[in-house]
Parts: structure tokens; C-alpha cells; sequence
């Protein structure tokens, strides 16, 4: 494929990546709003907010097969639509259960996205041969801030039905002009001396294939300990900071944007940190880190101390998920995706209902202290497994 193929097909990826995270961050911030809308109480909007990752990991090994079907520039183009139509509906409920309902659909078509522009980010990955899928993530996280951030501006003026009704126009305008870059260049080929290549014609019941499935499940476990902290940070980063520590609705939104803009600063840079320390180094570090960070913005006793803890926070979790979808995209192509995405995102399924029955139990700083818990088993994980991921 020539360079200025793979060059557009970059930028038309990173694009898709920045609105995913845009839409997302324009409804957690919405999240108090909506919640006193509906009259839920900590357990029962837990419950609700478990809609959103139910729904992604429901879909996601389905979008795996259907990127193997037709093609993941398609699949992506079709899921940002319905990611961009769907984040219209949670301000339109009244109830705890009907809330539950509509976001069991955008969540399906969140992971669905998810699942299909990493699988093609995998492949572009592989045809540059440089580590570049932290960009695309800082993408995201760049656009989770500037979502975050818009959404704490206009939270005083806008109803949460007009502001999530404009993210619905801005999605579907952005996926119009992406969209037809994206479906106009066909997806690079994995380069022959790929993991996946090489194991491709073994029987599924060799060791081969047993080793690589068991590598798939363990980046997926990695991944699962990272999306539970994104998770746990983006529904309740913003009720923590306002109900726990008194913090304005402004202020309180700008708290998971300080962990989106963190975020956004480690995965520009997470290139050169993987080319410089390598994938095992880069994972123990970050959860490390991580760990430390949440353990400072859930018991810190002021608002700016939390904030704080909230950027070290992003800044250690920042590589972790890229990396473990890579590898196990490049283990096993969609499939590795999606895995590896369902387990990711099986930490989403557990954060949220964790977290608010936590938080009844006992309190909502305490409930997320389980995020440090998490994050420095992925450290843990990473390490004990260093050997076998590098062979």
C-alpha cells in the first residue's frame, strides 16, 4: 500500500477514535444530571450504568466476526452512526430501568466501535512496523477531554436532552467526512512474519494455539484491570469530586477531563516510551503508577489534591489498554480484538455496579480505592508473564 495510503488512512482512524471518546465524555458528564433526573440512587444508577458495558461486551465478539465478513473500515463507519444516534437517548428517560434500557444500546454500539477501528488499527500497526496504537488512543483521550471540558461548560446552560442532541449532529457530520475516506481505502495486509501470520495454518488444537489463546486471555486480563479504572473515573469521578469533597457541577466536570488530558499526555507519548523501555517495563510501570494515583484521588482530603491524584492516575493507565489490544491483535487478529476488548471491557461490566454497592457499604472513596487494587495487579500480571509474552 503506498505511504500516502497508510497516511490518510491514519488520520481518518485517529478521527474515529477522537469522536468515539468525544461522545463518551459529553454523556459522563452528564451523568449527575441524569441521575437526579431519574431519581436513582447510587446502587440503582451502578445497575444503569451497567447497560453501557453489558451492551459492549454482548457485541463484541459479534463484531469481531463481522470485521472478518466485511471488512473493519466498514463495520467502523456503521457503528460510529449508531454511537452518534444512541448517546441522544439517556436524557430521555425518567427511571432507573428505562436508563438501564437505552444504555444497554450504546453500549453495544460503543463496544461494537471499539472492536472494529482497534482491529483496523492493529492492522495499520503491523504495516508501519512502529508501536503507534498509543496515538490513536491519545486520540480518544483528547477527545474524551475536549467532550468533558465542553460538557462542564455548557452544564449550567444546556439541558442534558439539546447537549447530547449536538453531540448526535457533530458525530454524524464527522462520520460523514471520515467516514468516506475510510471506506475508500482498503485495509493493509498483516506482513508474513507477523505472529498471526505464522500461526495462522496451525490446527486450532496445537500448542501454538493453545499458547497464543492463553497470551490473547492474559493481555485481555491486563486490559480488564485498566478499562475498570477508565470506567470507574469516567461515571464517578464527577460524583465523587461533588458530593464527597463539595466541588461546583463545573468543577466536578473537569475532573475526569484532568484524567482525559493526563491520559492524552501519556499515550503521545507512549511511542517513544515503548521503543525506549519495551512492552512489559511500559505495562508494570503504569500500573504501578496508577495504583499510587487513585490511591491520592479517592482519599485525598481537597479537591485539588484528588484532581491531582486523577492526572497520575491517567498517566500510569494510559498505555496499558493500547498495548494489550495490540498484542492481542497481533496474535490473532479481530478475534484477539474482541477477546481481548470483552474481557477489557468485562471490567466496565464489573466497575460500575461494584462501585455503587461499594459506595453504599461503606463510602464512595473507599469504593474506589478498588480501582489502585486493579491497577497494580495489571503491574502484577504484566510481570509474571514477561517471559512468555516476549518468546
Amino acid at each position: 500500500m503506498p505511504d500516502n495510503s497508510l497516511t490518510r488512512l491514519r488520520i481518518a482512524l485517529t478521527v474515529f477514535f477522537a469522536v468515539d471518546g468525544f461522545i463518551f465524555a459529553g454523556w459522563v458528564v452528564r451523568i449527575p444530571a441524569i441521575k437526579e433526573q431519574t431519581g436513582a440512587s447510587a446502587s440503582a444508577l451502578g445497575l444503569a450504568l451497567l447497560g453501557v458495558s453489558a451492551g459492549a461486551v454482548i457485541t463484541m465478539t459479534l463484531t469481531g466476526r463481522l470485521c472478518r465478513r466485511y471488512g473493519t473500515h466498514r463495520v467502523t463507519v456503521v457503528c460510529a452512526v449508531l454511537l452518534s444516534l444512541s448517546v441522544a437517548l439517556p436524557p430521555l428517560t425518567h427511571s432507573a430501568p428505562a436508563l438501564g434500557a437505552v444504555l444497554l444500546v450504546f453500549g453495544a454500539a460503543y463496544g461494537s466501535i471499539n472492536v472494529a477501528f482497534n482491529s483496523a488499527a492493529v492492522d495499520l500497526v503491523a504495516a508501519l512496523r512502529r508501536p503507534i496504537m498509543p496515538s490513536f488512543h491519545a486520540a480518544f483521550s483528547l477527545g474524551g477531554m475536549l467532550g468533558a471540558g465542553l460538557g462542564g461548560l455548557v452544564a449550567g446552560d444546556l439541558s442534558p436532552t439539546r447537549h447530547l442532541l449536538g453531540l448526535t449532529v457533530i458525530g454524524l457530520l464527522v462520520t460523514a467526512v471520515a467516514g468516506r475516506t475510510l471506506l475508500r481505502i482498503q485495509p493493509p495486509a498483516p506482513p508474513q512474519d507477523t505472529p498471526r501470520h505464522k500461526s495462522a495454518p496451525r490446527p486450532p488444537g496445537t500448542g501454538t494455539g493453545t499458547r497464543i489463546r492463553g497470551l490473547v486471555i492474559t493481555f485481555g486480563l491486563i486490559a480488564l484491570c485498566t478499562a475498570y479504572g477508565e470506567g470507574a473515573l469516567a461515571d464517578w469521578s464527577a460524583l465523587h469530586l461533588e458530593h464527597d469533597l463539595d466541588a461546583t457541577p463545573g468543577v466536578a466536570a473537569v475532573g475526569y477531563s484532568c484524567f482525559a488530558l493526563a491520559m492524552t499526555i501519556g499515550r503521545l507519548t507512549g511511542t517513544r516510551l515503548l521503543e525506549r523501555l519495551g512492552q512489559t517495563r511500559t505495562l508494570v510501570g503504569g500500573g504501578t503508577v496508577a495504583a499510587l494515583g487513585m490511591l491520592l484521588g479517592a482519599l485525598a482530603p481537597s479537591v485539588w489534591a484528588a484532581l491531582l491524584g486523577f492526572m497520575i492516575t491517567g498517566l500510569g493507565l494510559a498505555n496499558l489498554f493500547p498495548v494489550a489490544v495490540e498484542r492481542a491483535g497481533r496474535l490473532a487478529g479481530p478475534d484477539g480484538v474482541a477477546i481481548a476488548s470483552t474481557l477489557g471491557y468485562g471490567g466496565m461490566l464489573l466497575g460500575p455496579p461494584a462501585i455503587g454497592f461499594m459506595a453504599d457499604w461503606f463510602s464512595l472513596p473507599v469504593a474506589l480505592t478498588s480501582v489502585a487494587a486493579l491497577a497494580a495487579t495489571a503491574a502484577v500480571i504484566a510481570a509474571l508473564t514477561r517471559r512468555a509474552a516476549t518468546a
